[in-house]
């Protein structure tokens, strides 16, 4: 199939679908990924759930908004990917819905994992006032900040839609992209805007904190070395989110140079940008985590020893106070 350029751009573009075969791979592929990490995710938020020791912490509590987004975006936009491959086009107000909860999630994780960074900063440079400054309270009042901010970044494309489109293109059936939806050249440099603000504020409060954090553990304590650790692993998983944020600007470079690879180059920064980084989180809190190891082992093999876990328990409250 042939199609000019998105958002009217003078340079032509070839856009090839894939083959039945490729396309059913690829789709394999990408479901396969949603639901193991979905999976894993849905039995990290049982265990949160479950237990007063997880969900009376501000770190926790951050961590489960973190996963309940992940879950949220993985979901959406495996759905989005699956539409376009079997009927390309959908119609208008199902593709702006999609698109409004799958951008927002999108734009929720960087936050988040800024926000996280905060609290990793205070409970170890500020310990003594850790426990008033991250209340139960204050955090569920940040996580309404981040929607908020994120709400922010996508509404207004949504009223300039309403307002500038005709109405034939709003009951039209499109490819759901959101490029290909809000189309006008305000939500283009907004949009370039809004991911440089989220990208330069994001990346100074990780900078800072981060660095700050690294200079206070500086000692050989275990609690010292594993804070080391957990910030390393959330830098690489920030580092990742953020590719959202220049993969329009690489795509367009490989879509000049290699036209008819526009599936496979959109293929390729799907699992890198939009399902790689929902991998990270797992490994970082259901894996490492001490206070999640041991349920997730047992509600991943379905089976364990109620007196171990109830020790698990005991060490892990202790560990926490």
């Amino acid at each position: 199939m042939n199609s000019s350029a998105a958002n009217g751009s003078s340079t032509p573009a070839v856009f090839t679908r894939d083959n039945f075969v490729a396309a059913v791979v690829k789709n394999v592929i990408v479901t396969t990924l949603c639901l193991s990490i979905n999976y894993i995710n849905g039995i990290l938020l049982h265990t949160f759930r479950k237990h007063q020791v997880l969900n009376s912490n501000p770190r926790y509590i951050l961590f489960i908004h973190l996963v309940i987004n992940d879950i949220t975006q993985l979901a959406v936009s495996t759905l989005l990917h699956i539409i376009i491959y079997a009927f390309y086009t959908i119609t208008m107000p199902v593709c702006t819905v999609l698109l409004i909860i799958a951008i927002t999630a999108t734009f929720n994780t960087p936050l988040n994992l800024a926000s996280m960074a905060v609290e990793c900063y205070i409970a170890v440079c500020v310990p003594l006032r850790h426990s008033q400054i991250c209340t139960v309270r204050k955090t569920y009042a940040l996580i309404g900040l981040i929607w908020v901010a994120s709400s922010l970044s996508i509404l207004p494309d949504l009223f300039v839609l309403l307002a500038t489109e005709p109405l034939s293109f709003l009951r039209s059936k499109v490819l759901c992209a959101r490029d290909f939806v809000f189309r006008s050249s305000y939500s283009l440099r907004k949009r370039d805007t809004s991911h440089i603000v989220c990208l330069v504020v994001v990346w100074l409060t990780l900078i800072y904190t981060y660095f700050r954090i690294l200079f206070a553990a500086k000692g050989a304590t275990a609690d010292s070395r594993k804070a080391r650790n957990t910030i390393l692993l959330h830098g690489f998983q920030l580092m990742l989110c953020m590719l959202t944020y220049v993969r329009p600007m690489f795509e367009q470079g490989l879509l000049l140079l290699m036209p008819h690879k526009y599936p496979d180059i959109r293929f390729a920064f799907y699992v890198i940008v939009q399902i790689l980084p929902r991998f990270v989180s797992p490994v970082v809190y259901g894996l490492r985590d001490q206070t999640f190891r041991a349920y997730v082992r047992r509600y991943l093999l379905c089976r364990g020893h109620r007196g171990s876990q109830q020790k698990h328990l005991t060490r892990t409250k202790t560990a926490t106070q």
